[in-house]
């Protein structure tokens, strides 16, 4: 597998931005008191998500590239977490949530099969 020099021709990227699509038009309706807590909080961690896959991808090596894919992961499950208390205060419902969550799902499953794929070039000995 080479290294894609580009982000915006990774799938993980493309998904993840069409997430922080998904999300931004969901917390628009959220409460009005939620507006610079939760629904904030989310924008922040959906955002992080392509921005660090587009970090990652950008940097010098390898490792650097999967510390960030692992922030990216981080975000992620920031974002499962705040979409489950959105959920548990009745903001929002699971009509709502559930294809916000399958893409997070696929999204996941795509950031850990992307830094499989680095660690087993790290085990081969390519670090750039």
């Amino acid at each position: 597998m080479d290294i894609i020099n580009n982000y915006k021709d990774l799938k993980v990227w493309q998904k993840s931005m069409d997430l922080a699509f998904m999300v931004y038009r969901l917390v628009k309706i959220l409460p009005r008191e939620e507006l610079y807590s939760l629904s904030d909080q989310m924008r922040r961690a959906v955002v992080s998500i392509p921005s660090n896959i587009a970090e990652g991808c950008q940097r010098g090596s390898i490792k650097e590239y999967i510390h960030f894919l692992y922030i990216a992961k981080g975000s992620l499950a920031e974002l499962e977490t705040q979409l489950l208390l959105c959920k548990g205060f009745g903001y929002i419902n699971r009509e709502q949530t559930d294809p916000i969550e399958a893409q997070c799902m696929e999204v996941t499953k795509m950031l850990n099969m992307l830094i499989n794929n680095l660690q087993q070039k790290i085990n081969k000995g390519d670090t750039k």
